[in-house]
């Protein structure tokens, strides 16, 4: 009686199992029907192993919805799906990124690129090899932290701070979900999932420590930065934003600007100085193009920065070879065409800017680093490079970053001669953005 009580459950078991196998199969069909017709990437377009989607739509589920983003960067400005919510936040960060305050920055990059010159002083007097990734992501984080929450950590000066792991413990689960949505189900990963949850409870817990702190500050009537916080702070006061669904935004943002801050600019100076290093005319007229500007003279002032004509050539080429953010999310409410395919409505169409700016059809020779393409009278590059984005929902930090950017490279340029260590690996990580796998290995000289 027994072992045909068995047999029945596992016959039905059996039969449960093939029938949801067979609904998958239809819904697969169903899936295929609705979008085969859209072409995937060019063979020419999986180049150094990269192989981002290309244009190619995706059902609804996709990097929008995804589990992991919801409770790693929840619902803030890149992650949010409804118009309306981003809306609202992006009218709240607007006045944070105003000319007036980027321009008040300065003294901020000043001072973090001089600790990192100093740091650099030492290790040029010890002649031992230094990893520029590691040393320019101290410098990024310690730019966000104080420009954004005004907190001086000096990540230069710690050997066991737990934010640079954290951050890169995020974006590694971001791939991991993105590309596995099953990542989670298996014993074998169940470590790195709870590193990874540690890891965006460090994140959130640090931004409700940091907000928290301002916001009693200023209900105290204390003397408060003038930073990004406190104006995010003061406009969602006068939008009238203060409901537990509104602070978990400000978390969703903290985490948001925490990473995407310091991050994608770290990568973005570790790709400039491992190019400079391959290209020594190249990088012997952007120090030329330094020194003219600069001379001797220690801060580099705002007006500064638009005189850095090739430098901001070279940044902008290094963009092109490798975005830190290799691609964007487009959600279609309705059906379009686009170059005579219909798109179906309701789903996400992503675009790889890591495609588009290395196809020969837009960018001649387009592996070759080159910064000529970007001189004033160089035809301008349309709806084909698009590091930062396009559109309304265009990156809210760029000229954050790209100040940054220059005011770092440039006293580098200016006060050190650099070589790159031979025998390194000029191959790109990626890790949810995309970094140089070596870390940029250089040997430092102080300019005589």
């Amino acid at each position: 009686m027994i072992l045909e009580c068995v047999s029945y459950i596992v016959f039905y078991l059996l039969a449960a199992v093939f029938c949801a196998f067979l609904a998958y199969c239809l819904y697969v069909r169903h899936v295929h029907q609705k979008y085969d017709h859209i072409p995937g990437p060019p063979r020419d377009s999986f180049l150094l192993g990269h192989a981002p989607i290309f244009a190619r739509a995706m059902k609804s589920d996709s990097i929008i919805h995804d589990l992991f983003l919801q409770w790693f960067m929840g619902t803030g400005l890149i992650t949010a799906a409804d118009h309306d919510v981003w809306y609202r936040q992006r009218r709240i960060m607007d006045p944070a990124f105003s000319s007036t305050y980027l321009r008040s920055l300065m003294g901020t990059f000043n001072e973090m690129s001089e600790r990192l010159m100093d740091h650099l002083e030492e290790i040029a007097d010890t002649k031992t090899p230094a990893i520029m990734h590691d040393l320019v992501n101290c410098v990024t984080l310690d730019v966000i932290c104080k420009a954004a929450f005004g907190v001086d950590l000096n990540f230069l000066k710690q050997t066991d701070s737990p934010f640079q792991n954290a951050v890169e413990l995020c974006l590694k689960g971001m791939v991991f979900y993105l590309r596995d949505p099953f990542f989670a189900l298996f014993p074998k990963n169940w470590k790195t999932v709870q590193q990874i949850k540690d890891a965006v409870e460090l994140l959130r817990k640090t931004g409700e420590k940091w907000i928290q702190k301002r916001k009693t500050a200023i209900e105290n009537g204390e003397d408060v930065p003038k930073d990004i916080l406190t104006q995010i702070l003061k406009t969602a006061e006068e939008e009238k934003v203060n409901g537990a669904k509104d602070h978990e935004q400000m978390l969703d943002n903290f985490v948001t600007f925490f990473i995407a801050g310091q991050e994608t600019t770290a990568n973005q100076l570790s790709f400039a100085i491992m190019e400079l290093g391959r290209h020594p005319e190249i990088y012997k007229r952007a120090k030329a193009d330094v020194d003219e500007i600069l001379g001797t003279k220690r801060d580099i002032s705002y007006e500064d920065l638009g005189k850095f004509s090739y430098l901001s050539q070279v940044l902008k080429e290094t963009l092109r070879l490798y975005p830190t953010a290799p691609g964007t999310n487009r959600w279609l409410h309705e059906d379009t065409v686009i170059n005579g395919l219909k798109i179906p409505g309701g789903c996400s169409v992503a675009f790889s800017a890591y495609v588009s700016q290395r196809m020969e059809k837009y960018f001649k020779d387009p592996l070759k680093f080159d910064p000529e393409r970007f001189d004033v009278n160089a035809p301008k590059p349309y709806y084909c490079y698009y590091p930062f984005a396009l559109g309304p929902r265009t990156c809210l930090g760029q000229v954050f970053s790209q100040m940054e950017a220059k005011v770092v490279l440039a006293k580098l340029l200016q006060r050190f001669e650099f070589s790159l260590v031979p025998g390194q690996s000029f191959d790109i990580k990626d890790t949810g953005t995309l970094r140089p796998k070596s870390g940029v290995i250089c040997h430092i000289k102080r300019c005589s």
